[in-house]
């Protein structure tokens, strides 16, 4: 959105952002400006439902009134678009985008606790002179903003930002030192003071003069304990039929498209479960595996197991093996999709190259089921850790002292974390900067600017934040000991890891190729069905979402140890990548940023 800028510069800002964004949107292209002159709007579309071009954006309502730039997927818009007939509301297209338009004359924000799906969009109101923004409660889809001489601009992207003069483009702290802590940096933050990203659930009011009012409308970590007692299941049984309902009726909704749709499969349970549930009414889907040359014949290779899987549910099954030289041709366009810096993505970046060389432009993906049925070693190690040294939190002075004594030499014969088990372990969100953190904050004025590091630092007040994202567990009630830990593990890896490095991964990578990931496990109407289910004694675990399928996994998949998904960048760099995700992590950031002023006698972050 511009105030008072020029037609001409306007007009070419808008060209040179919508250039940036190309390859999210290859089927059509529009820009739009308010007869106020106020508001600019240009879009790039993906057309995946409702291909004609009468849905192209952006997107007028009739009266004139409203106008519309929508990225995602309404899940739920039939449902709604029915809601909307009865009311008296005239259709012109069969997509979702003029029935998110309807339900916001219709409702404004309140609509949004209707909607179900992945969702960034911006609805300009010529009447009331004022731009609505929203963002998805999961966060699926990205919202970018950024305040600069008198206007406020948004994208789904930064680097687009990057296109408007005057945006203040100096390193933030914050997004600089979550980076290197977490491997993705987190929300709000990016890498500059003047660009921000909308939080999840969320959303935004603004006028001529800028932003009025932000306001969240949703939040996973309050979902997970949003239910009454009378929702407890009284059997396994009863819990059992309510999970393969639950799960079968979002793999169902995630379906919906005028496009084939593709489904990622790798040797791993949550694929698989998807492959599953999606056989159970659907024969139209085809299976996509990705492969590494260097990894054949390994207990890394999972395009042997992922066959099993493919054949046992008779989906048709596409395998692709990557070779050094292919990830040194992608390498600099890998690099350039990716937009903020992070340490994972690159499996997802080949597979959905593979998807867009099928000729689909729509997969689904089992990110989210270790999130939501405790797949990850996090669920018991840091219920473990807080409950052995909560003690210790109580007197932080002993856990402080202790790494200074420490650190030194514990660094050079393990992990530096250790030095900190005292000083973080005894909290929930101490101990899950020591589950996920890539460098500890102490770490880094070894190649950073102290003060850059401490200003950072205190600003993210990451384990502050944790803490605080989990009182309202404090109240559950009637809740085993076990479940409640289970949850709070749960949010943890939801709100933090899943939001802003799976799904943001998924986002980036899948758009490089223009093609749209879609997540059935990573959905609210899925978490609210399932909520009264995780915080019972039957809570499932994915031995009982496998069980519950109507066809279960081959049981060499049941039976198969969990191991992450591996990429074999290391070999593929040669010697310098030995010091594995810490020093991808620095070559990452040299490529998107450069080198950051470093303390004396440091080495600094360069490739």
């Amino acid at each position: 959105m511009y105030h008072d800028a020029p037609s001409s510069d306007v007009s070419g800002t808008l060209d040179s952002m919508s250039s940036r964004l190309r390859m999210r949107g290859p089927d059509a292209s529009g820009t739009w400006r308010s007869p106020s002159g106020i508001a600019n709007f240009a879009h790039r579309r993906l057309s995946i439902i409702d291909l004609n071009a009468r849905s192209d954006q952006p997107f007028r309502s009739a009266d004139g009134r409203y106008t519309i730039v929508f990225n995602g997927e309404i899940y739920n818009y039939l449902e709604l678009r029915t809601q909307l007939q009865r009311k008296g509301c005239v259709f012109s297209t069969s997509g979702d985008t003029e029935v998110l338009l309807q339900m916001y004359a219709q409702f404004g924000a309140a609509m949004l606790t209707q909607l179900r799906g992945m969702y960034a969009f911006a609805i300009w109101d010529e009447q009331e002179q004022q731009l609505f923004l929203a963002r998805d409660p999961l966060g699926i889809k990205p919202l970018y903003y950024a305040q600069a001489n008198r206007c406020l601009h948004f994208a789904s992207q930064t680097k687009a930002l990057l296109e408007i003069p005057g945006v203040d483009l100096s390193p933030q702290p914050a997004g600089h030192v979550g980076f290197f802590v977490w491997g993705s940096v987190p929300e709000p933050w990016t890498l500059y003071r003047g660009i921000f990203s909308c939080p999840s659930g969320t959303w935004m009011l603004a006028g001529p003069r800028g932003i009025r009012e932000m306001r969240q409308f949703a939040s996973p970590a309050e979902e997970c304990i949003r239910f009454s007692s009378s929702e407890i299941p009284h059997s396994q049984r009863e819990c059992t039929e309510r999970l393969h309902a639950a799960l079968e009726e979002s793999v169902r909704a995630h379906e919906i498209a005028d496009v084939p749709v593709g489904i990622f499969l790798s040797a791993g349970m949550d694929s698989g479960m998807m492959a599953s549930l999606a056989s159970e009414r659907s024969n139209r889907l085809e299976a996509l595996t990705l492969g590494f040359d260097l990894l054949k014949g390994t207990p890394n290779d999972e395009t042997g197991f992922a066959a099993l899987v493919a054949r046992h549910y008779g989906v048709p099954h596409r395998i692709e093996f990557i070779d050094r030289s292919v990830f040194y041709v992608e390498r600099d366009r890998l690099l350039d999709a990716m937009d903020q810096p992070t340490i994972d993505g690159v499996n997802t970046y080949f597979v959905s190259r593979l998807a867009r060389q099928m000729g689909f432009k729509v997969a689904l993906s089992g990110l989210g089921g270790d999130e939501l049925f405790a797949g990850y070693p996090s669920f018991g190690n840091i219920p473990a850790t807080v409950h052995a040294l909560g003690l210790f939190s109580h007197v932080p002075v002993v856990g402080h002292a202790w790494r200074i004594l420490t650190a030194p030499l514990v660094s050079r014969l393990t992990s530096p974390k250790y030095a900190s088990l005292l000083e973080y372990g005894g909290t929930w969100g101490g101990a899950y900067l020591l589950r996920r953190g890539l460098f500890m904050p102490w770490e880094l004025p070894q190649f950073l600017d102290p003060e850059l590091v401490r200003t950072g630092w205190r600003d993210l007040a990451s384990v502050e934040q944790m803490n605080t994202l989990l009182q309202p567990f404090r109240q559950m009630r009637g809740v085993p000991q076990e479940q409640a830990d289970l949850l709070r593990v749960s949010a943890l890896e939801t709100t933090y890891y899943m939001r802003t490095q799976l799904l943001r991964d998924a986002d980036w990578a899948g758009m490089a190729h223009s093609v749209e990931i879609r997540v059935p496990f990573v959905d609210m109407t899925l978490l609210r069905h399932l909520a009264p289910l995780r915080a019972s004694r039957f809570s499932p675990r994915k031995p009982d979402v496998a069980s519950c399928l109507s066809n279960p996994l081959p049981q060499e998949i049941l039976s198969r140890p969990k191991t992450g998904f591996s990429v074999p960048v290391r070999e593929w760099m040669h010697g310098p990548l030995t010091r594995g995700l810490r020093f991808w992590a620095q070559f990452v950031y040299s490529a998107l940023y450069g080198a950051l002023p470093s303390p004396a006698g440091a080495a600094p972050v360069a490739h």
